[in-house]
């Protein structure tokens, strides 16, 4: 059975729009979230990047139009969500089968994505994979897909699997380390230079909990391992192929391919593949938070974009007294 929302709490942030917290049960715990706007609203999923979680759109959301509604999720591992059970990999078709929940226990049809960096990778996958149910797909410095190499596979699954098992053999010694609250800032901005004081107060709401007198952090660390499981550039273009979405690509040229680089000829193949879907890509000055940091910058644009196209099928009453239960 797939479950459905458990609770919803509502809270105030210093930002300029109130959200409401949601428990979602699954088999090895919950899943947490955010979600903005009534029950009736236009629905559109929001899929945080890796490290990240929900709170990394708290300052695009209130943005973005009021009658519609956002749910942004805590992948597992992230945020407030439950982490994985102990021997687990954390690897995509894991975080697809956890998208599939998410929209099962809210029991949408049709909705729009906003992904951010490996968010947008889920959601282009998930966009392949159920091309039924989304109808725009509003990509964030990502291009929806991150192919590897075939050479390097076999390489990186092993990797991946003697990391996973080196750290579950340490498992018994770890503690966690606990930090004052300045420290656990200083530590964020550290791995993500591109944050304002702002947007890394707003992140850590959700990044680290009170434990012995300081902070933890929240994230697992497992999500830090070798992904086991990548896909080579002709499944990905195969993939990019079946999306029946409207497709819009944000890309920041101080952003992430700016630092990971793609193979040689990758970034040009994609876009082509893109543009040949007739996919619309716009380069923005910014660096790879930028939603987050300059939200401003991004949210006419995403705005445009998907209120230019009417949903295929708006929420019939059924739908919305579901909706409202949740």
């Amino acid at each position: 059975m797939i479950p459905s929302f458990t609770s919803l709490r509502h809270f105030g942030t210093t930002m300029m729009r109130a959200a409401s917290e949601f428990r979602m049960t699954v088999p090895w715990g919950e899943m947490r979230g955010q979600v903005w706007g009534p029950s009736h609203g236009r629905p559109v999923l929001c899929l945080h990047g890796w490290a990240d979680h929900s709170g990394t759109f708290h300052t695009l959301i209130p943005l973005l139009p009021k009658d519609w509604r956002f749910v942004a999720v805590d992948f597992p591992g992230h945020g407030l969500s439950s982490h994985r059970p102990d021997g687990c990999f954390y690897s995509f078709p894991l975080y697809l089968a956890d998208i599939r929940r998410v929209v099962e226990a809210l029991q949408w049809k049709r909705f729009s994505i906003i992904g951010h960096s490996m968010g947008g990778n889920v959601a282009g996958q998930f966009s392949a994979l159920y091309p039924e149910m989304v109808e725009d797909l509003v990509l964030l410095d990502s291009f929806g897909f991150l192919p590897s190499k075939v050479a390097d596979m076999n390489k990186n699954m092993r990797k991946g699997i003697d990391e996973q098992i080196a750290y579950d053999n340490q498992m018994d010694k770890r503690k966690e380390k606990v930090y004052t609250y300045e420290k656990a800032k200083e530590r964020l901005m550290v791995a993500i230079p591109s944050l304002s004081d702002q947007a890394a107060d707003v992140l850590l709401e959700r990044t680290v909990r009170e434990f012995e007198g300081g902070f933890i952090f929240n994230r697992d660390f497992r999500v830090n391992l070798k992904n086991i499981v990548n896909i080579d550039m002709q499944q990905c273009l195969h993939m990019m192929s079946l999306i029946k979405a409207r497709v819009m690509i944000l890309m920041a040229n101080d952003g992430l391919f700016k630092t990971m680089l793609l193979p040689d000829g990758y970034n040009d193949m994609i876009r082509k593949h893109w543009t040949d879907q007739k996919a619309t890509i716009l380069d923005i000055e910014g660096e790879h938070h930028i939603h987050l940091t300059k939200p401003e910058s991004v949210a006419s644009i995403i705005t445009e974009f998907l209120q230019s196209h009417s949903p295929d099928k708006t929420v019939s009453q059924s739908d919305k007294s579901q909706i409202s239960k949740l």
